[in-house]
C-alpha cells in the first residue's frame, strides 16, 4: 500500500520583489491555510521556503485520482494563481511524486504558521 501521492509546486524567488517572503507568509497564514484544509483527498500540505531562492507547496493526497485531478486543474491556471501573482512569475516546477512512507513523531503534526510568522 502506498503511503500517499505527492505533488510539488515550486516557484523561483530569485527575481521576486524584496518583500515577497513576508507577503507569502501573510497569504499562506491568512488565506491559503484555511482553503486547503477542506480540499478533497488531501492528507496534508506544507508550504516551504528558502528566502531569496524558492517557495514551494508540497501536497500529499490519499489517492492518485485526487492528486492527478488537482494537478491538472492547477496546471491549467498556474500562471494566474495567487502564488504566481504574489511572486510575479509562474511556477518553475509542477511535479507528481510517490510518498514511500510517512512517520509521525511523538510531537505529531502541527497546524498553523511556522517560525517565520510572528
Amino acid at each position: 500500500m502506498n503511503a500517499g501521492y505527492g505533488l510539488t509546486v515550486r516557484w523561483s524567488l530569485q527575481d521576486a520583489p524584496p518583500d515577497v517572503a513576508d507577503k507569502l507568509r501573510e497569504y499562506v497564514v491568512g488565506t491559503s491555510l484555511a482553503k486547503f484544509m477542506f480540499l478533497d483527498g488531501l492528507a496534508f500540505k506544507t508550504w516551504r521556503m528558502v528566502e531569496g531562492e524558492w517557495f514551494e507547496g508540497t501536497y500529499v493526497f490519499d489517492q492518485a485520482v485526487y492528486r492527478d485531478d488537482f494537478a491538472q486543474e492547477f496546471s491549467a491556471t498556474a500562471d494566474e494563481s495567487a502564488g504566481s501573482k504574489i511572486i510575479g512569475s509562474a511556477p518553475v516546477l509542477i511535479e507528481p511524486f510517490e510518498v514511500v512512507a510517512i512517520a509521525e513523531g511523538p510531537e505529531g503534526f502541527r497546524r498553523g504558521p511556522g517560525p517565520g510568522h510572528a
